[in-house]
């Protein structure tokens, strides 16, 4: 089957198995921040945007995303980098293998979520599993994080 996905700004019209899933289009196609943790939907770490909503690539077929635009960590590098320096700050940044699909989910967070309680933030990243750390540095750093979105939002508010 042909599909014409475009992926982080870049049209590619490929021909693809039927049964394939997005997490190998992406990876063959040279996207290899998208990481294949469990394969049954239950680590995040293959998490990507699909028109804007994070979606787990391992579970989504690529016939789907046809005529759609896929967002990956290579697209949101600026984003990235900035929440990233967070998760350094506060030492919640171990070996890093689960860390793209993080990102992506807190990212894909930011902008759905206004001013999330640390309850709504646990809830949202419930699908991200990290068998590093006991996620209370990472849960320091996404707090630090969107306080300092709300204090930019509220300088940029008072000029």
């Amino acid at each position: 089957m042909k599909v014409k996905i475009t992926v982080n700004g870049e049209v590619l019209n490929k021909h693809i198995p039927n049964d394939m899933m997005l997490l190998d289009f992406l990876r063959k196609y040279g996207i290899y921040s998208v990481k294949r943790g469990c394969d049954t939907s239950n680590c995040g770490l293959c998490t990507v945007w699909v028109e804007g909503s994070p979606v787990l690539s391992c579970s989504y077929p690529a016939a789907r995303a046809d005529g759609k635009i896929v967002t990956t960590l290579e697209g949101v590098q600026e984003e990235a980098q900035a929440f990233a320096r967070f998760l350094v700050d506060e030492g919640a940044e171990q070996c890093g293998y689960c860390s793209p699909g993080l990102i992506m989910t807190v990212l894909a967070m930011g902008r759905e979520l206004d001013h999330p309680t640390d309850e709504e933030v646990r809830q949202y990243l419930s699908g991200n599993l990290c068998r590093c750390t006991g996620y209370a540095g990472q849960m320091r750093a996404i707090r630090a994080w969107l306080d300092a979105r709300e204090e930019k939002e509220v300088q940029a508010c008072a000029m």
